[in-house]
């Protein structure tokens, strides 16, 4: 099912908009607000691959642009480790509609933020109490890692409850959210290094070359796409594009490739089908396409040796010399 976002007029009537971005960079900055992984909350998960992709950059420009705007202009911020994005207006440019549907909606994906000091960031520009109360009760999970377990949860409850009066009943608090106090301090602290600059620039530094890693992606997609892998299955896309980067396979691309075509071969269509398959590969150090073909060819049973025809079964070699005369004996 196809979705929407709208933006809000006044968008271009903001100064830092209007004055000191290019043209690129309004561009960048509406595919930020309105691309197909953005949710309701302004935090969502997204690769700079799939930017380069949607937006026909090379993940080069791509890697600046997200540099500049989280640096220079500061109006996101972005998680290497997690692949989470946040834009710190995103409720002043989309419509601030309330009402139960929204609020569950807000809820359910603000339990899925990996990196809670995204949620503080974007809450800073809410102004809408219900929705700010909400913000602030899942980023406060951060600050607790101190308390004792048994306090931890006693206040948690009490305070879903405080949240759910200050909200006016709009939403419906399903659960106390005691998974993310079970989270060890170790995380946490590996969510926060996440934003140290090291980790950008390594990451640059380790991706292949850009026009290479552009193709690579736009093949893979397109051979999704069009081979009944679903459409709209984004979510795939992503999982599958990652074994780019994060396998050690020599020929990634084309492994993938081969991956898929097994799957389409046996109509198993799935991407656990084709992880599977990689999985597999990976295991056992198959790490080239040639490799995994004389695997398979090394696999296939010989065939049986059949008779030369017109061979005898048994009896003695006729000697070598020996003429066969049919008159002899005759006279």
């Amino acid at each position: 099912m196809a979705r929407y976002r709208i933006v809000r007029t006044d968008f271009w009537k903001n100064p830092v908009i209007n004055e000191q971005l290019n043209g690129d960079e309004k561009y960048f900055y509406l595919y930020l607000l309105t691309n197909p992984n953005t949710t309701q909350i302004g935090i969502y998960k997204i690769m700079k691959k799939q930017m380069s992709y949607d937006m026909c950059y090379s993940l080069e420009n791509i890697h600046s642009l997200v540099e500049r705007f989280s640096e220079d202009y500061q109006l996101i911020r972005y998680n290497p480790e997690t692949r989470e994005l946040a834009i710190r207006d995103w409720w002043k440019h989309n419509l601030q509609k309330g009402g139960k549907p929204v609020m569950d909606c807000i809820y359910s994906e603000l339990k899925e933020v990996q990196d809670l000091s995204l949620i503080r960031y974007v809450s800073e520009t809410i102004t809408k109490p219900d929705i700010y109360s909400l913000y602030e009760f899942f980023y406060n999970q951060a600050d607790r890692d101190s308390i004792d377990a048994v306090s931890v949860v006693n206040e948690t409850d009490t305070y879903v409850e405080l949240v759910c009066e200050e909200a006016a009943d709009t939403f419906t608090c399903r659960d106390t959210l005691r998974e993310q106090n079970r989270k060890t301090k170790k995380e946490k602290e590996k969510q926060q290094k996440a934003f140290t600059p090291d980790l950008e620039i390594n990451n640059q530094i380790e991706s292949p070359p850009v026009t290479q890693e552009s193709g690579d992606v736009k093949e893979i997609i397109e051979f999704w796409d069009y081979n009944g892998f679903g459409l709209t299955n984004v979510n795939g896309k992503e999982q599958l594009l990652a074994w780019l980067d994060n396998s050690r396979f020599l020929q990634p691309k084309e492994i993938i490739l081969k991956a898929m075509t097994i799957a389409c071969a046996n109509n198993k269509r799935k991407l656990n089908y084709v992880v599977g398959i990689l999985k597999n590969w990976e295991n056992q150090s198959l790490l080239t396409v040639e490799e995994i073909d004389s695997y398979v060819e090394d696999q296939k049973p010989l065939p049986k040796q059949k008779q030369a025809s017109g061979s005898l079964p048994g009896g003695r070699d006729i000697p070598s010399g020996f003429v066969l005369d049919l008159t002899a004996g005759e006279k």
